[in-house]
């Protein structure tokens, strides 16, 4: 007896589509507005608590500075924005997962979701990583290097963009797990070919990291380690699951 095929839900016209996008769309911005909004009271709180790794390795007398009259008011203001649109990632998640699942199949949605949910966690993990570990190391660096009589006084914009462009890789790079599990997945590769290209992935990750962090090896250092460590961890899980295919189709 044959069983019915599984099928996506049926197709709504364009119209329809576009209003549901616009729909969607209004309820992320909405949330948005509305995190922010709901921060922007704390806006120099929330400065002053990522500028502490860099306050409390400056010499006793020494402050961040600001080289433009509006960098007071619009650096904690930008970091702010920054911090909803991070703490809103969940949501934003939810309202694209209920635009495009409808069009998947049901074997694609259970893949889909274990997976939407570990790139958020893993995603937040990056930048926890980045903020208590890779941060701090880096500034200590940079501070014990700097030359006797040179004091070092940071703008406050340069230092937000250098926290935030480190926080955006770490969040990112966090993601290799996933995505070797999609390649995995979707039968592109296999993790015996992973395996043997391992070699070429660490020193593609060095490569990679050597663009991506500021010019020392120890942020090169801090971004290809894990980069390869979490490739590992894909690589494991890509094995679990080739398994897990193996004895279903051996038991068929």
């Amino acid at each position: 007896m044959s069983q019915t095929p599984e099928l996506p839900e049926p197709e709504m016209p364009l119209v329809a589509h576009l209003i549901e996008l616009r729909t969607r769309l209004m309820r992320i911005l909405g949330a948005l507005i509305l995190v922010f909004f709901a921060l922007a009271f704390f806006a120099n709180d929330i400065y002053a608590w990522l500028s502490a790794p860099l306050r409390a390795l400056l010499p006793p007398g020494s402050t961040m500075i600001a080289t433009d009259i509006t960098s007071p008011f619009m650096a904690p203001f930008k970091l702010t924005f920054f911090v909803a649109l991070f703490a809103c990632i969940p949501y934003i998640l939810v309202q694209i997962w209920g635009f495009i699942a409808p069009a998947l199949y049901k074997h694609e949605r259970r893949i889909a979701i274990p997976l939407v949910i570990s790139s958020v966690v893993l995603f937040y993990a990056g930048v926890a990583f980045a903020y208590f570990i890779t941060l701090p190391s880096i500034l200590g660096f940079f501070t014990r290097i700097g030359p006797a009589g040179v004091a070092m006084m940071t703008d406050i914009n340069l230092y937000l963009d250098f926290a935030l462009k480190l926080f955006l890789v770490f969040g990112f790079t966090f993601e290799i797990p996933v995505a070797v599990l999609v390649l995995i997945a979707a039968g592109i590769i296999n993790s015996a070919t992973l395996a043997d290209k391992r070699r070429y992935i660490i020193v593609g990750c060095f490569f990679v990291a050597m663009f991506l962090t500021p010019p020392d090896a120890l942020s090169m250092t801090m971004l290809a380690v894990p980069m390869w460590l979490l490739f590992e961890l894909g690589l494991f899980f890509g094995r679990i699951l080739e398994k897990q295919r193996k004895t279903r189709a051996d038991a068929e």
